[in-house]
């Protein structure tokens, strides 16, 4: 019964709207808007309601006669009357204020030459094209656009949109009517911008557009990446992309990563534009995914859409998935599927083993709400993680057999997750949708306890994994072992499987027993001590993702508190020659984790700073500072790990060599080679600091526009033990002309996570929440702040502190899950530092 009732809210039940006219007058300068909206629709009762949200609405009317109208602003909607029901064109004369929330249509800010300039761009999902023109602002309400917009012109502007502009007419710029989508996907942009165009081999035009402060070679990366993309989605997919052009645009502010606008795609200017001469190889594969990610959406989420938000992992965990096997087919020496390993694979580990953790599929119906289900760890990383398993499953020809009828049968039109499977399942012939059932409705993963019991047996038993406390509801998942042992399932559905003797079959397969090879599928695994030791004798048999996935699992169970957190220490020491960058990604992992069991300026610190010097030492003396002419990919990405952790080892030969490095660079920093250039300044910053210096990297993070090199800079200059300089950092926090709102999330963690600025900036966020609030809380990022506390926090005294002042706004629509669940993930960690430290130092101390 609940359910008809929340589906009985929708506006779409009682209007249909078919096609949208949507005439925009800009007026920067005043910072309004003037619009009228035509719409053709099918009303199925005389009296039906259309969003809307911040409109001043002056008259509708329908045939040219006006009509009754009531705004409803607690509902974000606009009540009309009509003569009748049935077919209809009404129209609606409006004005609304140009926004600065980053959301609806809104003012860019950047300098060139010093010079302020902006430019208009929009930001529309979920709910914010009722902020700029009247509409049925929900997935289903699929229709036609033809946009026609005016603004404040001055030579030298362009305008782009979803589709290519036909004519001007009076200083309108009008644009080819749209195909059918749904409002959330509506865009444009204009300004100064400079762009560069390519076109795909099949016809499809292909353009990246920016601020002209920008070199124009850093529009190059993305052009070939998203140019290649849609060439391999076309064939992918076995479906055309669907529009004349596909644009991407770097907006100068922008809170999301980016959005899959159909046609015109926006990217925060992180995420796009970067110098080819000059870029860490992460920051190049981070952009490429980003733009894969988008591009896989122009089919998946834009041409087939979720009806309804609950399905919206259904958008983005595929697009999660599809990012990475495009560019695994684009740049295969990248070895990109192991970024999958270091992003996607713990975030969503993390996250789902915390107790209230939402399921992938979630339902949700207040617009408030709808944003909070933008978990990046769960409808991202844990979805995409169920489509590997899914991809896995089925095999390429199969998966893509099944896409290609999805899209056929869907194009144009909305889909829930049931319709995929359909489709994968007809393909393939497996129940794909009742395997996936255990994993998308339920919240968390099991852990797979392998044991041989007294008499021999290998014997496999599924229970959910927690960190921290947690309630066992007994459930079970559909898990796919992946085992190198034959006698293992498929499939294990039974809580306790035998597989028979272990001596036996270890004996037939020739090697340790081990499951989830190539960690693919979402559980952990705990060995008993006889196995684990079988495997870890082997160790050096094991490829890179199965070495890091045996640190991985073996520290959240430490974390779960299943295996003693001092078990990991010797086994830091016995992979810290390694040269791959995901297993260092894993041991630094762990090893930073380890101070959080020390007091700053205690012995038990200065053991660990000797610590991480024995793990660094050889790796720092082996790669050295500067990058090397032919050195590995793995190299490259192993360097950041072993200096930043000799630099808290306090190392003195790093630290001089970091010194005479930025000595020789003072004058040009920016050109500093991007693989050591954060650390660089880090360490300057941390050893060398002056007020001086403090100027000039804060001057240089607001003059640059190269976004590589001010995200360097974000991160290095919070890392100051000078309280007074931390005090000019904070001051800084509400001044947009110096940290811009959308990295401030970033500013504020950086000093939090700083032992000597904590308390100033955790003091910051209590007194300037309603500020806050105020300033990014229309916006899905909110949360996020709640999150990166508790990321940091681990002393009763902070718990305490969290909850006295969270725990009164856990009602606040959009913020009770994140309150609740890091409530429990702070309380997990202070409970693990009592029951561990004493161990775990005198581990260390060994």
């Amino acid at each position: 019964m609940n359910f008809l009732m929340t589906e009985n809210k929708r506006l779409y039940d009682v209007f249909q709207p078919d096609h949208y006219d949507v005439y925009l007058d800009i007026d920067r300068a005043k910072r309004t808007i003037a619009g009228t909206t035509t719409i053709d629709g099918h009303a199925s009762k005389p009296v039906i309601k259309i969003n809307q949200k911040f409109l001043h609405i002056a008259n509708v009317t329908v045939d040219q006669k006006q009509v009754p109208f009531t705004v409803k602003d607690n509902e974000e909607a606009v009540e009309i009357t009509l003569p009748a029901a049935g077919d209809v064109k009404l129209s609606i004369d409006y004005t609304a204020p140009l926004t600065d929330t980053m959301m609806g249509i809104y003012p860019s800010y950047y300098k060139v030459n010093g010079e302020q300039k902006q430019i208009i761009g929009t930001q529309f999902e979920t709910t914010a094209a009722r902020q700029a023109f009247p509409c049925v602002d929900e997935p289903a309400a699929k229709a036609t656009f033809s946009l026609a917009i005016k603004f404040d012109e001055h030579p030298g502007e362009t305008i782009i949109a979803n589709m290519p502009e036909n004519h001007v007419k009076d200083g309108i710029h009008y644009f080819d009517q749209t195909v059918k989508m749904s409002t959330y996907l509506v865009a444009f942009a204009f300004g100064e911008l400079q762009s560069k165009m390519t076109e795909t081999k099949s016809g499809v035009k292909v353009g990246v557009f920016a601020t002209k402060a920008h070199q124009a070679k850093e529009l190059d990366f993305a052009l070939g990446i998203a140019k290649k993309a849609i060439e391999f989605y076309e064939d992918f997919y076995h479906t055309p992309y669907p529009l004349p052009h596909s644009w991407q645009l770097a907006l100068p502010d922008f809170s999301a990563g980016a959005m899959e606008n159909w046609g015109l795609v926006t990217y925060r200017e992180a995420y796009l534009l970067l110098d080819p001469d000059n870029t860490a190889l992460d920051m190049k594969q981070l952009v490429a995914t980003v733009i894969t990610h988008e591009l896989a959406h122009q089919w998946f989420g834009d041409l087939v859409t979720m009806k309804w938000w609950d399905d919206l992992w259904l958008n983005e965990s595929f697009a999660n998935m599809m990012e990475y096997v495009s560019v695994d087919a684009i740049h295969p020496e990248w070895k990109i599927w192991e970024l999958f390993q270091t992003s996607e694979a713990p975030m969503a580990l993390q996250r789902d083993a915390t107790d209230g953790v939402q399921p992938v599929h979630v339902e949700v119906n207040n617009p408030a709400e709808i944003d909070s289900i933008f978990d990046p760890a769960i409808v991202y990383a844990k979805g995409s993680r169920m489509l590997v398993m899914v991809r896995a499953l089925l095999g390429d020809d199969a998966l893509r057999a099944g896409l290609k009828n999805y899209f056929a049968a869907h194009k144009y039109n909305n889909a829930a997750g049931n319709d995929l499977w359909q489709a994968l399942g007809d393909a393939s012939g497996l129940n794909i949708g009742e395997i996936m059932k255990s994993w998308l409705e339920q919240p968390g993963y099991p852990v797979v306890s392998a044991t041989v019991n007294d008499q021999g047996q290998l014997v496999l038993s599924q229970k959910q994994f927690f960190i921290g406390d947690g309630k066992d509801k007994g459930r079970t998942w559909q898990i796919p072992l992946n085992s190198n042992y034959d006698a293992a399932p498929q499939i294990m559905a039974d809580k306790e499987v035998v597989l028979g003797d272990y001596a036996t079959l270890q004996k037939q397969a020739g090697q340790p027993f081990r499951l989830n090879v190539g960690n693919n599928s979402h559980f952990i695994v705990k060995y008993d001590d006889q196995l684990l030791k079988d495997i870890l004798d082997h160790a050096t048999d094991l490829d890179s993702i199965s070495q890091r996935q045996l640190l991985q699992d073996l520290r959240l169970l430490a974390e779960g508190q299943q295996i003693s957190y001092a078990n990991l220490i010797p086994l830091l020491t016995r992979f810290a020659g390694s040269h791959s960058a995901i297993v260092n990604a894993e041991l630094y992992h762990i090893a930073n984790s380890l101070k959080m069991f020390v007091k700053p300026g205690s012995s038990e610190e200065a053991q660990l700073k000797k610590f991480f010097n024995q793990l660094s030492k050889d790796q720092v003396a082996r790669l050295g500072w500067l990058p090397k002419a032919g050195e590995s990919n793995d190299d490259q990405l192993v360097r950041p790990y072993v200096l930043n952790a000799a630099l808290y080892a306090h190392n003195e030969d790093a630290i001089k060599a970091a010194h005479q490095i930025f000595l020789d660079n003072q004058d040009k920093l920016g050109a500093l080679s991007a693989d050591i250039r954060g650390l660089v300044l880090k360490s300057e910053v941390q050893n060398y600091g002056s007020r001086d210096l403090f100027d000039k990297l804060l001057a240089a993070y607001q003059q640059t526009a190269d976004p590589s090199y001010k995200a360097d800079l974000r991160m290095a200059i919070p890392t100051t033990t000078d309280l007074e300089l931390i005090k000019l950092i904070i001051g800084h926090y509400k001044d947009a002309q110096v940290i811009k709102p959308q990295d401030l999330r970033a500013w504020y963690r950086g000093v939090l996570a700083n032992d000597a600025g904590q308390e100033a900036a955790w003091d910051w966020l209590r007194n300037e929440w309603q500020w806050l609030d105020d300033t990014v809380g229309g916006d899905m990022e909110f949360a996020s702040y709640i999150t990166v506390s508790a990321g940091i926090f681990h002393t009763p005294q902070r718990l305490a502190e969290f909850k006295e002042f969270f725990e009164p706004k856990i009602n606040t629509p959009g913020l009770t899950r994140e309150i609740t669940m890091d409530i429990r993930i702070i309380e997990s960690k202070v409970a693990l530092v009592e029951k561990e430290a004493d161990a775990l130092n005198a581990a260390i101390a060994d």
